[in-house]
């Protein structure tokens, strides 16, 4: 703040030369003469001053209070109960149980030769998986999965179409098509197949026309949460990974917000030292029948199955 002594009643300013003995002066016309302040004058400057000490003194406090109020995440406890050993091939990209039998989807990245784009059922006890399908990794690279309707969907990185099986013998019977830019994963809630792109939108697919149904923008805490991942629908929730970090996110249906959050940093920093090529996190399934959760990642020598409120 600044205070304009030349707009102070009868005050006349002019080139200072010295100050002494605490006392304000200021040179009077041309003559070294000094003169202090009156008591009014005085008051006046003061009183400036302590408003404008006042005024800063809020804002700070402002600030902080505002600071203070940030919201934040609330955080899901979790622990682990069993682990399992899972192929280090498999580039995960979904993973989901149907009719209790563990199924994962693949991705072939160029840069990891020896990766497939498959379909597989994982053998929790022996980590061995059984192949159901394979794509032309020169033509496509595998995404998400999900079963509904004696059907099942998987999506596809870049070529904005998916492929349909029969669920049973896993036989190609179509294929679909989407405007979403790239597929990642796919989960339902019984009556819509569930899309993740890999920004903050998770689309609603008519499972039966493949036609849209509505777009739900993620938030967390009132901001766009992009790089929304492997999917996986508990009790009315949308759990996502989110690509590139050690969290899983509970969504809101009902609007898209971000209600609590898992760190499984632990677990990441685990499988990188059982197998230094382990990538991230990626991959969450539910068994509904006996109630339990399961997580893995790209690359990772385990499947881990772990407990929190849900």
């Amino acid at each position: 703040m600044f205070i304009n002594l030349a707009a102070v009643p009868g005050w006349t300013l002019s080139t200072p030369t010295e100050h002494k003995y605490n006392t304000l002066a200021v040179i009077v016309s041309d003559n070294i003469k000094l003169m202090k302040f009156s008591k009014t004058r005085l008051l006046l400057i003061c009183g400036l001053t302590l408003l404008f000490v006042s005024c800063n003194n809020n804002e700070s406090t402002t600030a902080k209070i505002s600071t203070d109020l940030v919201p934040t995440t609330p955080q899901i406890n979790y622990s682990v109960t069993k682990e399992f050993p899972h192929d280090t091939s498999l580039f995960t990209e979904g993973l989901l149980f149907h009719n209790g039998i563990l199924y994962e989807s693949t991705g072939s990245p160029d840069e990891l030769p020896f990766t497939k784009s498959l379909i597989v059922t994982d053998d929790l006890l022996t980590g061995k998986f059984d192949k159901k399908v394979e794509l032309d990794k020169t033509k496509y690279f595998g995404e998400g999965i999900v079963f509904l309707d004696n059907k099942l969907y998987q999506l596809t990185y870049k070529n904005q179409m998916g492929f349909i099986y029969d669920s049973k013998t896993f036989k190609q019977i179509g294929t679909f098509k989407y405007s979403n830019i790239e597929g990642w994963s796919l989960t339902t809630d019984g009556k819509s197949l569930i899309m993740s792109d890999g920004t903050d939108k998770v689309t609603f697919l008519n499972p039966k026309s493949l036609t849209l149904i509505k777009v739900l923008s993620i938030s967390d805490n009132n901001s766009p949460l992009d790089n929304i991942n492997e999917l996986e629908f508990i009790k009315g929730f949308i759990y996502a990974n989110v690509w590139l970090t050690n969290s899983i996110v509970k969504i809101d249906t009902s609007n898209g917000k971000v209600v609590g959050r898992l760190d499984l940093s632990s677990l990441v920093f685990e499988a990188k030292n059982k197998n230094p090529h382990a990538d991230v996190l990626n991959g969450i399934a539910y068994d509904s029948v006996t109630d339990k959760i399961y997580v893995t990642g790209k690359l990772w020598a385990n499947v881990y199955e772990i407990n929190f409120p849900h």
